[in-house]
């Protein structure tokens, strides 16, 4: 099924640039309500049991523990559990979550009004005590996400239902930080006293609370009683298969055992394309492909950063967006496309130069005749994406040998040594919802997972700083602007095109609430909404 959009990506560059994007299904779903994708109709009755597929299960490393998750398919899964303080709308904005309200005294504090009546699923009342706790222990343990949380310097209960946050200095994505799953409210007293463990049981205040897991295999959730929204969630229970074959997905949503599926292959909605009784939706993103280029590699290749920029230079974007994502992507800078504030990447400074200048920087450097390694994963469609740069390089003379990995050996590969001795390799990020957020993995230090092959650069550094400190309006969207320019110029770690998400489902049994846009990769965020129209 990848191998006309396949042929597509490989054929000359005249011909690449002549790619049609992938035609609109007639069975896409469509939305009159601002933001989003689906709306679910309440009219309908609750109850039912919703069936899910999706490719791969949370990471069995880090457990159960949402504060260790750094993927978007645990962040999927532990939302059914697990809630956070605020959330983010379909514009990005910040939204009540488990405080209903909040104030910004100062640019550097923030009082949190908890919501009435919530509950953790054990029945014990959450209270100021566990969000307390949950920032204390976010901010003492070995997750990421303590990085995006920012310089948390105090956090204190107030009463009951009030905690106040102190930073050390100003950080605009504060909010915007708290609205993904590693920064949820947890059952401190539990975890703290040892009656739960929750690297493998999962205690939250969410809709749904787990009947049965069985590792890289099958989840059980189950409607849970007393959930502080009234009225939620719908659905009685949500099962949900991992398969991790794309044919075996779209054959479930085709027979009608399964109501909803991810997909990665971006011909799917020409290929469902008539099938009566099922839709697919693209749901844009803030996620996006980009491409490391080791500066410990061995041999140097990339350590002078006149190669970096050269390669940089020769990137496509529109090219990779049409013919590897079938224009369901578009060409972004390290601030997401898409969100609010993101700088425009055909001004970055690669955007302005030609392939002659490229040239000209591999001469400089004596690189003429590069030829180098591109890891790659074989999920689709980043074959595909491999392979439009693949062509891209050509164009200034390098020649690029794509090696196709599956995921764990990828992974093992890029990130298994320090230093790294892979020469390139193909990733992508999580967006999040604030313009400057992934911009601070560009620190390896912060970061620390690209330590191993990119060099921190104090200029980017300041960048970095700059734009996560000021505050919305015209300096900050000059500070993102500068921001996307140092990475563009740093070109160690290069954006390329963000990374659609597709969502097959059963239209005539399934009424769900989608975004139009998503920025922590949660395709189940308004899970608790979703009708059965058949139960």
């Amino acid at each position: 099924m990848r191998i006309p959009r396949i042929l597509c990506a490989v054929a000359a560059t005249a011909v690449l640039s002549s790619c049609s994007a992938a035609p609109v299904s007639d069975n896409a779903p469509t939305s009159e309500v601002p933001g989003y994708l689906a709306v679910a109709d309440e009219a309908v009755t609750s109850g039912g049991t919703l069936d899910l597929q999706m490719t791969v299960d949370n990471g069995a490393a880090t457990g159960l523990d949402p504060q260790l998750a750094d993927v978007a398919t645990s962040w999927q899964l532990m939302s059914l559990v697990y809630e956070t303080l605020v959330t983010v709308g379909p514009d990005f904005s910040i939204e009540p979550g488990l405080a209903e309200s909040w104030d910004n005294p100062s640019p550097t504090e923030y009082v949190f009004h908890l919501r009435k009546g919530v509950t953790f699923s054990n029945g014990r009342a959450m209270t100021a005590d566990d969000v307390v706790g949950s920032f204390e222990r976010l901010l003492a343990g070995q997750g990421v996400w303590k990085t995006q949380i920012g310089p948390v310097e105090k956090v204190s209960k107030v009463d009951d239902r009030t905690v106040s946050v102190t930073l050390s200095s100003p950080y605009q994505p504060f909010l915007a930080s708290l609205a993904n799953v590693p920064a949820a409210v947890l059952p401190i007293k539990e975890i703290e006293d040892g009656s739960v463990d929750i690297t493998r049981e999962m205690l939250g205040t969410g809709p749904f609370v787990v009947k049965s897991h069985r590792q890289d295999v099958s989840w059980q959730f189950t409607r849970r009683d007393g959930y502080w929204a009234q009225g939620k969630p719908s659905a009685d229970t949500v099962n949900i298969a991992i398969a991790g074959q794309e044919q075996a997905r779209m054959a479930a949503l085709q027979n009608g055992s399964a109501d909803l599926v991810m997909l990665g292959n971006v011909d799917a909605p020409e290929l469902l394309n008539g099938v009566r009784g099922t839709a697919v939706g693209t749901q844009a993103t803030t996620d996006f492909y980009y491409l490391m280029l080791n500066s410990n590699a061995p041999g140097g290749k990339f350590d002078d950063p006149r190669v970096r920029q050269a390669i940089n230079i020769a990137m496509d974007r529109r090219a990779i967006a049409d013919s590897a994502l079938g224009g369901l992507g578009k060409p972004t800078g390290v601030t997401p496309a898409g969100l609010p504030g993101s700088c425009d990447p055909a001004q970055v400074p690669s955007a302005k130069a030609g392939l002659d200048r490229a040239r000209q920087l591999l001469r400089e450097a004596g690189a003429e005749n590069l030829t180098f390694e591109l890891a790659a994963y074989s999920t689709a469609p980043a074959p595909a994406v491999a392979q439009v740069i693949q062509q891209n390089l050509q164009r200034i003379g390098i020649t690029v040998n794509i090696e196709q990995l599956d995921e764990g050996s990828w992974s093992g590969k890029v990130y298994g040594e320090v230093p790294a001795t892979f020469d390139a390799a193909l990733s992508w990020f999580a967006g999040y919802a604030d313009a400057a957020m992934v911009g601070k993995w560009w620190n390896p230090e912060q970061a620390g997972f690209n330590v191993g092959f990119m060099e921190p650069n104090a200029e980017l550094n300041t960048a970095i700083d700059k734009a996560i400190a000021t505050p919305a309006g015209p300096e900050r969207d000059t500070a993102l602007q500068q921001l996307c320019d140092a990475v563009d110029t740093d070109a160690q770690m290069i954006p390329l095109v963000t990374r659609p998400a597709l969502i097959g489902y059963r239209s005539d049994a399934l009424s769900p609430t989608l975004y139009a846009t998503e920025g922590y990769g949660n395709v189940l965020r308004g899970i608790a909404d979703f009708r059965l129209l058949t139960k």
